[in-house]
């Protein structure tokens, strides 16, 4: 640790409108700064207004448009953006807090830090926020799995989050990876958390009471990370590469000793808030609680923790190094928080304290070094707000001219399912989830056979569903419904488990938000997902915004991933996506079958081709499937329930014949629809479908179940053999579509 007679004192630059320009401003946020200070900044000053002002961390091009999602009510117990993560009441005396966050821009320059400390970041989320972390998932997008550059990142993104989870301690249970050329040189890496709080227990992200001290705790400060929010909130470029500085280095060990600490502080009733160092690192922390508490603080660089000698005050506000919280202790107990992170090994040092007016005072070496007005840094105070430019793409006139009549009729069917299975977006990510520990904490009850991963609560019959879900090819062809679709189908996994679902996190990966149609696919992908929250009941607790996911190829596909959260009443009786017995009934339940192919991953394993519209929804239909679902598995009389997602139909009753570890069971399948081509049917899209199996003697409580929630309902076939038979299209053997199914990742991987 460096001593401040180790220090040697940096000649500030001039600012200038340039400098300002240089570090992401414009000239009319540059002028604003001038008007709200009154003279020119300091190069500190500057730093600070750069990354709080930066898209990162003011959602300035984001936040009037996230403001038309539904973010409070139901279950939740604070609106969104009031608190670090969402927090949502599950009965019992306890809450559930969660968050999603993106590390795209960190994972496409160090792909194994990139992915490590999103997974730390998103971890302090959950745990400052006083709730102990149960369970992790993610969310990740690359390039096509051909490419050297997908392999790199892809191996290096998947063993940050292992190594860092499982080290951590926390289970990965759930997550999707999807595989698009438009994500080859911008991949995304979106990390969600879950952690449980009880009533009252949970701490708050706020700086009041005069007098009060300011603490840091954790690791020392270094120079990694700075200016990472402001990196994340740019292009990739080929300059790219040159900014490893900005990407952070964790310490899953330390996070660990900080996590035991920090619990055991915020119980101890000493703490007035506590908030993690994320983007923008101190400087953030400080003006967020201080705007939070309408307090102020004044604080000393000169007592942080230091790894690295000679840095600046600029350097020291914007750091984003690892494993950092700031701590507002109550007054005359400096002592017994310093004694609480001593027994966990954590430095804790006094480097501030709260004041009664509204500045964020810093000294570094007897100098002030920032004197701003806290507020006028944070979003909701005087960061800038805009709503841009919005245009519909010209690209959509072209996709949306598409006609499937217009493609060639198959011949062979059963090539074409084990291609479908085969396909990176369907195949089994095994490899990818047996590099993380899901069992750690024995939390989980299913993982890889059902919709959504289920972990119960010790101590009690309940347990959460959790999901992260968003098939950004049907956001690339109408951003409305593709927004729609993701909340529907994050929703409809749940309840496929048996859960009720209850809120929604989002993470929305958009391009350049200057540019109008990237503005366009941003607001109609939001209207989209509002629309669905408030159908599905499922409030928005908060989440992330990602813009310029862009490389100089082009933007990535729009990508609003939604996490989702399902209540189980009771984790016994949760349901599995597997075939059970010999001679159950296969069941379709929901939307007829249209054969909707456009965005459809048979159109683009098959014709290379991702064209046409995204499949039409309905809503107040999508809901009266889900209660009809919830109501089956409640009086028990479904074995299995799996949603029809990607490759359609024929995907989804293949995949519920091979996905058990245990064995295998084949099924004849037999579609009473006499119209329409059959490839369309066997792998269309059509939402709002559930394959479910039943025992034959409640096929008439099922029946009396649909019709009185106005759901059709279509016996399709039975259980049994070693075969799976599709009408006199497929014939094909469940070994041979679970080999296809099982080892095409790893192949191409080349392991």
């Amino acid at each position: 640790m460096e001593t401040k007679s180790e220090s040697k004192t940096v000649r500030e630059p001039m600012v200038t409108l340039e400098l300002a320009i240089e570090h992401g401003l414009t000239e009319e946020e540059y002028s604003r700064i001038l008007e709200i200070l009154g003279r020119i900044p300091t190069y500190t000053e500057l730093g600070i207004y750069s990354v709080m002002w930066s898209e990162h961390c003011s959602y300035k091009n984001s936040i009037a448009v996230l403001e038309t999602l539904p973010r409070s009510g139901g279950r939740l117990l604070v609106s969104a953006g009031e608190e670090n993560a969402g927090l949502v009441d599950i009965g019992d005396g306890l809450a559930v807090a969660f968050k999603i966050e993106s590390h795209n821009h960190p994972s496409a320059v160090e792909p194994y830090q990139g992915a490590a400390t999103g997974v730390g970041g998103i971890m302090r989320d959950i745990f400052t926020m006083g709730a102990r972390p149960i369970a992790a998932l993610n969310s990740l997008r690359f390039g096509e799995l051909d490419s050297p550059r997908t392999k790199y990142l892809f191996k290096g993104v998947v063993k940050g989050i292992g190594d860092y989870g499982n080290s951590f301690g926390v289970p990965t249970v759930a997550g999707e990876v999807y595989f698009e050329p438009c994500y080859e040189e911008n991949p995304l890496v979106n990390a969600m958390a879950v952690g449980l709080v009880k009533h009252g227990e949970w701490a708050s992200a706020v700086a009041k009471g005069s007098g009060n001290p300011v603490m840091i705790v954790g690791s020392a400060t270094g120079r990694d990370g700075i200016h990472g929010a402001t990196f994340a909130s740019e292009e990739i470029t080929s300059e790219s590469e040159s900014r490893r500085p900005s990407v952070q280095v964790g310490d899953p060990f330390t996070e660990k000793l900080l996590l035991e600490a920090s619990l055991e502080a915020i119980r101890s009733g000493y703490l007035v808030g506590i908030q993690d160092m994320g983007a923008a690192g101190i400087t953030c922390s400080t003006s967020e609680m201080s705007a939070r508490g309408k307090s102020g603080m004044r604080i000393n660089l000169d007592r942080i923790p230091r790894r690295e000698l000679g840095m600046s005050a600029y350097e020291l506000m914007l750091s984003e190094s690892q494993e950092r919280m700031l701590v507002v202790v109550k007054r005359g107990h400096e002592e017994d928080v310093a004694k609480i992170f001593s027994k966990w090994d954590v430095q804790a040092e006094i480097i501030g304290e709260v004041t009664d007016n509204d500045r964020l005072v810093v000294w570094y070496e007897d100098e002030i070094v920032a004197d701003v007005p806290a507020e006028s840094l944070v979003l909701g105070g005087g960061a800038p707000v805009y709503t841009r430019e919005a245009r519909e793409p010209e690209y959509l006139r072209e996709t949306r001219a598409f006609d499937p009549a217009s493609l060639p009729v198959p011949t062979n069917m059963n090539a074409i399912l084990l291609d479908l299975v085969g396909s990176p977006n369907i195949a089994s990510k095994r490899w990818v989830y047996e590099q993380y520990d899901g069992m750690v904490r024995t939390n989980s009850v299913v993982l890889s056979e059902a919709d959504a991963a289920v972990c119960f609560i010790k101590g009690s019959l309940k347990g959460l569903a959790l999901k992260v879900d968003c098939n950004s090819r049907y956001v690339y062809l109408n951003p409305q419904l593709g927004g729609m679709i993701a909340v529907a189908e994050a929703a409809r996994n749940v309840v496929c488990t048996g859960a009720i679902p209850l809120a929604i996190t989002n993470c929305l990966n958009f391009g350049n938000p200057y540019k109008p149609e990237v503005y366009w696919q941003f607001k109609e992908a939001v209207r989209g997902i509002g629309e669905a929250c408030r159908a599905l009941n499922t409030p928005v607790t908060g989440g992330n915004v990602s813009f310029y996911n862009e490389s100089p190829s082009g933007s990535v596909y729009p990508t609003p991933v939604i996490g989702m959260l399902g209540l189980v009443e009771d984790v016994t009786a949760a349901v599995t996506a597997t075939f059970k017995n010999e001679g159950d009934l296969i069941v379709l339940i929901g939307s007829p079958t249209t054969g909707h192919v456009g965005g459809s991953e048979y159109l683009a394993v098959a014709y290379h081709t991702v064209a046409g519209d995204a499949p039409p929804i309905d809503l107040d239909c999508e809901r009266r499937l889900q209660q009809c679902c919830l109501d089956a598995i409640g009086q028990n009389l479904l074995k299995s329930a799996h949603d029809c997602s990607e490759g359609g139909l024929a995907v989804a009753v293949a995949e519920c014949c091979i996905i058990s570890r245990n064995s295998f069971l084949g099924a004849e399948i037999f579609f009473r629809e006499n119209h329409g081509r059959e490839d369309l049917k066997l792998f269309g899209e059509d939402q709002s479908r559930i394959v479910v199996t039943i025992e034959e003697r409640n096929l008439p409580r099922v029946l009396e179940l649909t019709e009185a929630h106005n759901i059709p309902m279509q016996v399709i076939g039975t259980v049994g053999g070693s075969r799976l038979r599709i009408n006199d299209s497929v014939d094909l053997m469940t070994e041979a579509i679970a080999e296809r199914y099982e080892g095409s990742l790893s192949r191409r991987m080349g392991l």
